[in-house]
């Protein structure tokens, strides 16, 4: 099974997080859990979240970038979810060996992610973070799809990322068929 966190405080004013969402809604095989939905008082049910992340074969974190990293929410969820003892340190392996796709939307295009730019660093400067949180959990990285521009980006090719995102996924649940998924779920 695929877990997908989607962590979006104003999903309602997100073309691009709305369009990812609706390209994968109905895929077989997946489990979609919005943080925002599900917890608006921020009281995140932490049994629930692990027994969700148990099940999965892969998770996949998806979000915009909020001040070059996750919004709020996420990272308190990551700091009530991720406990040690239970997906780190010492018998925490919960999550060792799942893997762990991460989906970023981001309203600044390639341009404003470098020297010079807006944001004055490479997006790729921004990635470990999300990328460490996983490691540390001894999770799989997988490639991002990370969405530059959204606040730009014209419905055609909002429509191909979504396609990219649907397929990326149904190859997951494809390998995860074969018994190419990983982790111990």
């Amino acid at each position: 099974m695929i877990l997908v966190i989607q962590a979006h405080p104003y999903p309602d004013r997100s073309r691009a997080n709305r369009a990812l969402g609706r390209a994968i809604h109905d895929l077989d095989g997946l489990e979609i859990r919005s943080l925002y939905d599900l917890y608006p008082d921020f009281s995140i049910d932490v049994g629930a979240e692990q027994r969700a992340l148990e099940r999965a074969t892969t998770v996949v974190w998806q979000h915009p970038i909020y001040w070059y990293t996750a919004p709020a929410l996420l990272k308190l969820w990551f700091e009530k979810v991720l406990t040690p003892g239970w997906a780190y340190g010492p018998g925490g392996t919960a999550l060792v060996g799942k893997r762990c796709l991460w989906v970023a939307t981001a309203g600044g295009d390639e341009s404003s992610y470098r020297e010079g730019g807006m944001h004055g660093q490479p997006f790729e400067a921004f990635v470990p973070v999300i990328r460490q949180t996983a490691a540390f959990c001894g999770m799989r990285w997988l490639e991002p799809l990370v969405v530059d521009g959204a606040h730009r980006i014209d419905e055609a090719e909002l429509s191909g990322l979504g396609e990219r995102y649907r397929e990326r996924l149904r190859e997951l649940v494809a390998e995860e068929g074969r018994g190419e998924g990983g982790g111990d779920a």
